[in-house]
């Protein structure tokens, strides 16, 4: 037998192994790729247009605008991050939503229009690219002579790219490329956007129309609910009627929590107290070893919980009433404490005692520079300050005019004449005199220590975050004070490592008892512990109102059925927020689209009593009112109080003085002057309404109207047009569940 005869022999065989072996290679792929073979996909965080959102296909953009990010030398931190992660998901949104529209409309950017938009008449966007964040201006290496984008730099920067930059660049052509095609889109629907001549004239209508009534209504809080029965059936039928308004736009949580929050105990203060005596000791000894005030700074820094440099100057009043009888008379070098200031324990040493005046009367030339907060338009460096300063602080001591010289250089806003001022009145900041300070002046501390420490006449150059300020102290008080510098080491008082697993093996112990929803409730109610609620809480929510950072709570509720205690891999089900333990119910879940009745049971019960009650005073107006034609014949007949509301404006939706009501603006609305209504439901009540009469000022046109209405429709469009289309994409989006 032939090799070719014994393989077609074996070839039922052969396709057999064949076909095991595809099938076990498809296995694979679908199980390595997190797949199924059912058409789901394990690795999808959400959905778009009816087609999944893949973790990579999000990773990836995130990765790529987080390198774009550090590129431009940002930090990246958790806010920062997030912000990015959702920039990211709103270009996978746009990308399916917009662009389709886009695509459909034939709308297209070409390359002439996108060399336009980059280099010749720069995007907005493409000058954010080369804007400093931090200050708002165009990077110096970038800006011409007044701020601005420079053309020319930008395009030798593009000529001259390298590998790295160019693919920044291209990047950035296509956002702007998508950002200009967005533009297109939007103002194409905004022309096709307009307020006609009927709308424009009900706007006048409604702003300018005023109507008096008189009018008779029975509340509905006139009969407390408790006194109006309802059946099933008709619960059913008003929810059946009415379940338009029970929908939810997306899926949310409301849950149930118990909080146990370590705080310090008593003996938790004793010893924080001990070991702030020992500081005490440590900042005394340095004293008496005649150690130099360098060295208490670098201990008051190495001492503090918070390595800050606590080291300020007091003046008399200001100081912490522990401490503030005795250390005026105390000599340079005493320590005070261990004292309590606010929720810290302190120790504190008297490093210097100074004296300064009352009051100083000053002026000043101020020298900004680029970056510094005075005036936008300066475009000199720091060291070309400071060399002017000097170079005006020279001219002055060899006789120079203060006040010229404040006219010529000064960039302080303050020596223009006000609007309210003519040139022979004076006014705070004229040739640079700023009159009397003292310590309580709102003037930066380095400008207001020249005035309060110097002496009459003295000139000199002082910085400050503003730039340079020459100064010429001009007169000075009598009087003095002294000003204590303290240096201070702070220990916040916090509970202990014993106290915080104290409450949290509470909380533990609570958990581990009450390990369902039913058990859970009970505890709550026998043991009388104070339960907490927060509601409507969203996959993608960023905050629970006392709880910081719940992304893991968040994603953990989201994984839990209603009715079950929260738990995940890494907390159990206690879950801790700083000094807070936290043991969590799931209480409702409300899926996206209409609410069964059983969760809006309680609501839709109030509605279908106040509609009972709506039917039962409707009757009451048509059979013990019969015939009756006026407000006052209705007053008359059901022992009711006639009422008015003057002066109603149509462009608002509420009754003078009583609230809110719709049908009653809708029936006074297309009500004539002199004609009473019939009975009418209304939102808070039954009603019974005449207009008696009304002011209506008549119009020439309604332009007015017309661009005003033009406008709002201009305003509104893109916002809502593109939540529209978000609501058609019916987009499901759980990236929350997944770290990027």
């Amino acid at each position: 037998m032939s090799v070719l005869e014994k393989i077609r022999s074996k070839s039922g065989l052969l396709i057999g192994i064949v076909g095991l072996a595809l099938v076990i290679f498809i296995l694979q792929s679908a199980l390595s790729s997190n797949g199924s073979l059912f058409g789901s996909n394990a690795n999808s965080i959400g959905e778009i247009a009816g087609k999944d959102v893949d973790y990579m296909e999000l990773k990836s953009k995130v990765d790529e605008y987080v390198a774009n990010y550090a590129a431009n030398g940002q930090q990246i931190d958790d806010a920062t991050r997030q912000s990015i992660i959702d920039q990211a998901w709103t270009s996978l949104v746009n990308e399916r939503v917009l662009k389709t529209q886009w695509k459909e409309l034939g709308i297209e950017v070409g390359e002439k229009e996108l060399s336009d938009l980059m280099l010749v008449h720069p995007h907005q966007y493409v000058v954010s690219y080369f804007t400093d964040r931090q200050t708002n201006k165009v990077y110096e290496q970038f800006a011409d002579p007044m701020g601005n984008l420079d053309i020319k730099k930008l395009n030798k920067f593009v000529a001259e790219m390298k590998p790295e930059q160019i693919k920044f660049w291209v990047q950035l052509e296509e956002q702007i490329r998508d950002i200009r095609m967005n533009e297109k889109y939007f103002n194409l629907i905004k022309k096709g956007l307009y307020t006609t001549e009927n709308e424009a004239m009900n706007d006048y209508n409604a702003q300018k129309r005023l109507v008096n009534t008189k009018f008779v209504y029975k509340p509905y809080s006139s009969v407390p609910d408790s006194a109006i029965k309802v059946t099933d059936e008709e619960i059913q039928k008003y929810y059946n009627e009415h379940s338009y308004m029970y929908t939810n736009d997306e899926t949310t949580r409301k849950i149930e929590y118990v909080v146990w929050e370590s705080v310090p105990s008593k003996e938790d203060i004793i010893d924080l107290n001990k070991s702030m005596e020992t500081v005490a000791v440590d900042f005394r000894e340095k004293n008496a070893d005649g150690k130099s005030p360098v060295e208490d700074s670098m201990f008051i820094a190495n001492s503090n919980d918070n390595q800050n440099m606590d080291i300020a100057t007091f003046k008399k009043g200001m100081i912490n009433p522990n401490i503030d009888s005795s250390i005026y008379t105390a000599p340079v070098g005493t320590v005070f404490g261990p004292y309590m200031d606010n929720n810290s324990i302190k120790v504190s040493k008297l490093m210097n005692v100074s004296s300064s005046l009352d009051s100083a009367k000053v002026r000043h030339i101020l020298i900004a520079y680029a970056g510094s907060g005075a005036a936008q338009d300066v475009v000199r460096t720091k060291e070309q300050a400071k060399r002017m300063a000097d170079s005006l602080t020279a001219v002055l001591k060899k006789g120079g005019k203060f006040a010229d010289l404040v006219k010529m250089y000064s960039d302080d806003g303050g020596k223009k004449m006000p609007p309210n001022k003519k040139e022979n009145e004076d006014w705070m900041g004229k040739d640079g005199n700023y009159g009397w300070l003292n310590e309580s002046s709102g003037f930066v501390e380095p400008f207001k220590r020249y005035g309060l420490d110097g002496k009459k006449g003295d000139v000199g150059v002082v910085e400050s975050q503003f730039g340079y300020h020459i100064m010429e102290v001009m007169d000075v008080s009598k009087g003095k004070q002294n000003r204590y510098t303290l240096g201070t080491v702070s220990a916040a008082i916090a509970p202990s490592k014993t106290t915080t697993d104290m409450y949290y093996a509470q909380a533990g112990e609570f958990a581990g008892k009450n390990n369902t929803g039913a058990l859970f409730d009970k505890a709550i109610e026998t043991e009388k512990i104070n339960k907490r609620i927060a509601d409507n809480i969203k996959e993608n929510d960023k905050s629970i109102p006392g709880l910081e950072n719940p992304k893991e709570l968040i994603r953990a509720i989201y994984r839990a059925n209603a009715g079950e205690i929260v738990a995940d891999e890494k907390n159990g089900q206690v879950f801790t927020f700083g000094n807070r333990f936290v043991v969590v119910k799931v209480a409702e879940i409300k899926e996206k689209g209409p609410a069964p009745l059983e969760q809006v049971k309680e609501e839709v019960t109030l509605k279908a009593k106040q509609e009972k009650k709506a039917e039962q005073f409707m009757a009451e107006f048509t059979g013990k009112a019969a015939g009756a034609k006026t407000p006052d014949e209705y007053a008359s007949k059901l022992g009711l109080q006639v009422m008015t509301a003057d002066n109603v404006n149509f462009s608002g939706y509420s009754i003078p003085n009583m609230g809110r009501d719709d049908n009653f603006m809708g029936v006074i609305a297309a009500t004539k002057t002199g004609s009473t209504s019939k009975p009418f439901k209304g939102q808070i009540g039954v009603f019974v309404v005449k207009v008696e009469s009304e002011n209506f000022p008549k119009a020439k046109d309604y332009k007015e109207n017309k661009k005003s209405g033009n406008l709002a429709i201009g305003g509104r469009a893109e916002y809502e047009v593109y939540e529209a289309l978000k609501k058609l994409a019916n987009i499901e989006d759980h990236k929350a569940q997944r770290d990027f």
